[in-house]
This record gives structure tokens, sequence and C-alpha cells, in this order.
């Protein structure tokens, strides 16, 4: 035996961190209470700060989805009715004011006018008859003021001999009866004369023009006017929407809708609040506007109007809330917000959109 003692044998490799696990499990349990007492508390503060973040974020501004694009549309008809025999747009066409759309058969009201210019041949022919008739000339009045000067002059020689016994009372009584016939034709021809005067009289309403001739005049204006009617021309300029029924040789009812006009420079969008936010919103508020079709664009507003009534309201068939089972629902009120920026990308009516309005600041768009 040797006089030193033996050294310890030599501890495997990873022995000491073995015996480490082996006494960790009791002095690792303080330090795993405390992590999850951390995780406990600070979940529930990080929520609450977020939260406040967000409430924060939210305060000043008015936010909705309720929101669409709107355009101003006029729906396009023919004042006349007819057949189409020329199609000068098609559908998506870029239209300006006054310019020619499409065109309606005219040959019906060609043919009109055609019928007016001879009812007022037909008035002047009658007008130069009637001027040159003999009632009106007065010839008739003159032989009848002479027939009765002869008769009257017959009837004094007729009573002479009569006091004097030298005529009969048949020749003295039809002496008489002639002259009453001569003022007779007398008053006849004075009658006929202003009979005549009358039908070349003119009326109130058309001072110095034959009412013949007048109302052959109008049916003559009447019928140019659907002439150019025929040619169906842009009441504003827009873009060419809903022309299913513009085709050549269709045939076109008055006050028919054939196609729609959109207004694009018209553009703006309503939204629709509901009735707890309009406290804070005023006209003129700015406004931030994002479209669901356009994901990148970001638009500037204003609040431009709010409307006069609620949704509900102007509805076909408004709510009746007379009944006992009423529930109580928040209504929305439309609110216009016009557009400021000029969109990158074409707005097309009827696009969702998400309106936010900045009421912190007042009324952006007075100040300046």
């Amino acid at each position: 035996m040797s006089d030193f003692p033996e050294p310890p044998p030599a501890a495997a490799p990873g022995a000491d961190s073995t015996a480490e696990d082996a006494a960790s499990p009791d002095q690792l349990k303080p330090k795993r209470r405390l992590g999850r007492l951390a995780l406990m508390v600070s979940l529930p503060i990080a929520l609450i700060v977020a939260g406040v973040i967000y409430w924060q974020s939210l305060q000043g501004k008015i936010s909705t989805d309720n929101a669409y694009v709107k355009q101003d549309m006029v729906a396009v008809s023919a004042e006349v009715g007819g057949r189409i025999v020329e199609v000068l747009t098609k559908e998506g066409d870029t239209v300006e004011a006054g310019q020619l759309l499409f065109r309606i058969d005219p040959e019906p009201y060609e043919l009109q006018i055609q019928q007016a210019n001879a009812a007022i041949a037909g008035a002047q022919a009658n007008l130069t008859t009637l001027e040159n008739d003999t009632d009106l000339t007065g010839v008739d009045i003159a032989a009848a003021r002479e027939d009765i000067a002869f008769a009257e002059s017959r009837f004094e020689r007729q009573r002479q001999l009569w006091e004097r016994g030298f005529t009969t009372k048949a020749d003295y009584d039809a002496a008489q009866h002639a002259v009453t016939q001569a003022r007779e034709s007398l008053r006849q021809a004075e009658a006929r004369q202003r009979e005549a005067r009358a039908r070349l009289s003119t009326g109130r309403a058309v001072p110095g023009v034959n009412p013949q001739i007048a109302a052959g005049e109008a049916q003559r204006a009447s019928a140019q006017l659907n002439l150019r009617r025929t040619e169906v021309r842009a009441p504003a300029a827009g873009r060419v929407a809903e022309a299913d029924r513009l085709q050549v040789g269709q045939q076109v009812l008055p006050n028919l809708p054939v196609l729609t006009l959109v207004e694009e420079q018209t553009t703006y969008v309503e939204a629709n609040f509901k009735e707890t936010d309009l406290d804070d919103m005023a006209v003129g508020q700015r406004a931030e506007l994002r479209f669901d079709a356009f994901p990148g664009v970001v638009l500037k507003g204003h609040v431009a109007s709010i409307g006069a009534g609620t949704g509900s309201e102007f509805s076909v068939l408004p709510a009746q809330n007379a009944s006992g089972n009423w529930v109580k629902v928040t209504q929305r009120v439309p609110v216009r917000i016009a557009v400021d920026d000029t969109s990158p990308r074409p707005l097309i009516a009827g696009l969702s959109t998400e309106v936010t309005v900045f009421t912190d600041k007042g009324p952006a768009r007075e100040a300046e």
C-alpha cells in the first residue's frame, strides 16, 4: 500500500451537469413562479395599454365603411317616337354636352311640315276669296238702297192716285209691299257685309293675323320642333351607360329612357353615418377616403352636407314604429363627402368606400 491516499475516481463527462439537474427542480420552482406571475401581470397591462392607444387613436375622428361613390346620372330619352335610323355612340363612350347621340327617322315629321304648309296655303286662298267677296265690297247694299228709293217713289205715286181714286187697292198695296221688301233686302245686305268682315277679323290672341293662317303656322312650328327632336343630343357631358336598347331599327317611345349619361365631373361619396356620430360632425370638416377597389389610393375630401333626414325616412316604405313590439334601431344619416383630390384611378359609381371624418380640428375648409 502506498503512503499517499488514492485520488478520487474521475467523473464521467456530464456528471456535473447531471448532478446540477438532479438538484435544480427545487431550486428552479421560485424562478418559474416569478416568470408566470410576470406573464400574468404583463399581459393584462399590455392589453390595457393597447386598448388605451387604440381608443386615443379613435378620438377626433369618425369612420364608416357604409359609404359608396356617387355620380349624377341623366336618363336620356327621345321626346318624339319613331325608329332609330342612325347611332353615333356606344356603351362606355365619353361625350360632350350637345353631342349628337342618335337620330330618329325624320320622314313622318317632314310630312307633317308639308301638311302644315298646305293648311297655310288653303287659309291664304280663303282669305283672298273673302277679301274679294261682293258682300264685303258693299255692292249689294248700294243696289238695295237704289231699290228702296225706286220703291218709295212708286209707292208715293200710287198713294197720290189712291187718294184721287185713280188706282186700285191692289196696286196701292203692291207698291207699299215693294218698299218693305226693298228695305228688308238692305238689312240682309248689311248683315252679309258684317259677316264677311267678321270672317276677316283677327282675335286679340293673334292681332293682325287671320286665325286660320295662325293655326296653320302653329301646326308647322310644332312639326318643325318635332323634326328637330329627331336628333337626340347629350344634355350634359359624361360617359354612356345602359345603352343596350340603342340599336338601329329599334322603335323608340317618347320619354322612355334609351341610355344613361354618368357625369364623371360630379363625383362624390355618400357616407351613411350612425345618428350617434353626428354630434361632433359639421360641414367643412376634412375627410379621408379609401376604396376597396383601389387599396393604395387615399384621397382627401371634406363634408359637403349632412342629410336632412335618415335613410329610412326617404325609403319607399318608411318604418312605422307605432306597434307595441317596437325595437329601437340606430338610424343612419346620409352625409355627402366632396372629393378634393384628383384620383389616379377612375372612380366608378357604386364603389365601396371607407370614410374617415376628422372632427378634432373643426371645419378645416373654413379655416382655409
